[in-house]
């Protein structure tokens, strides 16, 4: 009969968890109602200058790595694909949509160690900064092969740089 009891509480205990993260991410999801919908991929986007197979981690408020945005399913951890292109970076990610960031609404990559519940060894995330409307976001990435990372990285760094350039040519 104990044991009985035992069970029972802890399922509902269980029970009563999930319902609460549920509400959680669903309350998110309404707080959240105004971000921006996320840029279609360009029907004619280039050949890719790096890519590297992954994980998508999320993407969270810039500045805030435990503010995950939950919208557009940007919250969910995907393995991916990130390739980055002359006109932006796509993630193509496995079980969710495809992200686009156009190279224009980056506006910077940097090295990190953990975010949005993802904790590596330093150094082991590429995250980057972009825009989306008035929104500054973080969005993680971790590549499958370390090695992979050093080229991403160079590249789209170039590709950050080269940005406002190949804007401020386009309007000419």
């Amino acid at each position: 009969m104990v044991k009985e009891l035992s069970l029972l509480f802890t399922l509902v205990l269980i029970g009563a968890a999930l319902v609460l993260i549920w509400l959680g991410w669903r309350n998110r999801l309404r707080r959240q109602a105004d971000v921006e919908p996320l840029p279609a991929v360009p029907a004619g986007l280039g050949g890719p200058l790096a890519a590297a197979d992954g994980q998508y981690v999320a993407t969270t408020t810039a500045g805030d790595w435990l503010d995950r945005i939950a919208v557009h399913q940007l919250g969910i951890r995907t393995n991916a694909v990130l390739s980055a292109h002359p006109e932006g970076v796509l993630f193509d990610r496995s079980g969710a949509g495809p992200v686009f960031i156009p190279a224009a609404r980056l506006t910077g990559v940097r090295q990190e160690s953990g975010m949005a519940g993802k904790f590596v060894e330093k150094d082991g995330l590429l995250v980057l900064s972009w825009m989306l409307g008035s929104r500054e976001l973080d969005t993680g990435f971790r590549t499958r092969r370390a090695e992979d990372k050093a080229l991403l990285l160079a590249t789209l760094q170039d590709l950050i740089s080269a940005a406002p350039q190949a804007e401020a040519d386009s309007g000419k």
